[in-house]
């Protein structure tokens, strides 16, 4: 971990650990933003899965290679993500809401646990079923964020290549 702001002969007299977190400041900076973007992605890499056409019988050794090199990117991206959408959940769930928020909206625990297990079976298998049902749940838990910090939502279609909509804030007036 040595970098110029900790010498080695810092690290070993303090035994300085590398850590990594958003944010046990807290930093007060909260978004439901790169959540939904993942659970997006998800859908798309399971739509361009099944729109992969496969090698022939006869195809060639560089065919088949091809094939399988495309489609394991494809299944990386989408568990590397679906992933990604757990670690934003968890974030937003053990750093932003708090019992207040619970009380308002009592459905949110529900609507985590069923994100968290939706987004496993999303990483695990190619189940577009589970991506969508991901999505949607990801957007009621970001309805539910930004209204917590005052804001009036609207969902606007997401103008990507999956489809789909986003959930934005709308200020008050």
């Amino acid at each position: 971990m040595s970098n110029h702001l900790f010498p080695k002969a810092v690290e070993r007299i303090y035994r300085i650990h590398k850590v990594q977190a958003h944010c046990d400041i807290p930093c007060g900076i909260y978004d439901p933003h790169d959540a939904q973007l993942g659970a997006l992605t998800v859908i798309r890499m399971i739509q361009m899965m099944n729109e992969l056409p496969k090698p022939s019988a006869n195809a060639s050794p560089a065919e088949v290679a091809a094939y399988e090199a495309k489609l394991s990117r494809f299944v990386r991206v989408k568990e590397d993500h679906a992933e990604q959408v757990k670690r934003e959940l968890r974030i937003l769930w053990g750093d932003y809401f708090k019992p207040d928020h619970v009380k308002q909206y009592p459905e949110l625990h529900d609507l985590f646990w069923n994100a968290l297990k939706t987004a496993s079976k999303a990483r695990q298998e190619v189940d577009m079923k589970a991506a969508q049902d991901l999505l949607s749940t990801v957007q009621k838990i970001a309805e539910i964020f930004w209204k917590t910090k005052g804001a009036d939502v609207r969902r606007q279609p997401s103008l990507q290549t999956a489809g789909g909509e986003l959930v934005y804030p709308v200020p008050k007036s």
